[in-house]
């Protein structure tokens, strides 16, 4: 069974958002082991650069822990839907690639070198989303990658 960890910086702070989250986590349960890795947020609004560079020291060192195949969420990434991410998962998965790294950066963004380490960058929209609302919105689209990958019905 493949393994799919979500790096994210910050943690949920809102209830209904974690309740989103749990209920896919439920879900995504019959087609892979998904981990959430939660790093801590440095926001040190005096000091962006540092706070991003040492947020970003931590994504890279949990990812090279979680040695997998990186997908960075960046708004300069590629722009998927839904049926070809699904069909980059299942060449993923028949290629032998058995953990999925998908990375969510702090407010202030990622370093080049968390670029660098992924092999993958993704664009879910041009439009700027909340970070702990993207977690969910990226936990739904998950459930539905694996879903087409599968040919299951997805529930709605």
């Amino acid at each position: 069974m493949i393994s799919v960890n979500l790096i994210c910086v910050g943690k949920i702070k809102e209830k209904y958002i974690k309740n989103g989250i749990d209920e896919f986590l439920k879900r995504m349960s019959l087609y892979a082991k998904v981990k959430i890795i939660e790093l801590k947020e440095d926001g040190n609004d005096s000091n962006r650069k540092q706070s991003l560079e040492k947020e970003s020291m931590e994504i890279i060192k949990t990812a090279e822990k979680n040695k997998g195949y990186n997908v960075l969420l960046d708004i300069g990434g590629k722009n998927l839907s839904s049926e070809e991410m699904s069909k980059e998962i299942e060449r993923l998965t028949v290629t032998g690639t058995s953990t999925i790294n998908f990375i969510i950066g702090g407010s202030y963004g990622v370093s080049e070198e968390v670029r660098k380490i992924s092999q993958m960058r993704l664009s879910f929209s041009k439009m700027t989303f909340p970070h702990q609302l993207m977690r969910l919105i990226l936990m739904e689209q998950i459930y539905r990658w694996f879903s087409i990958f599968n040919n299951s019905k997805y529930h709605k």
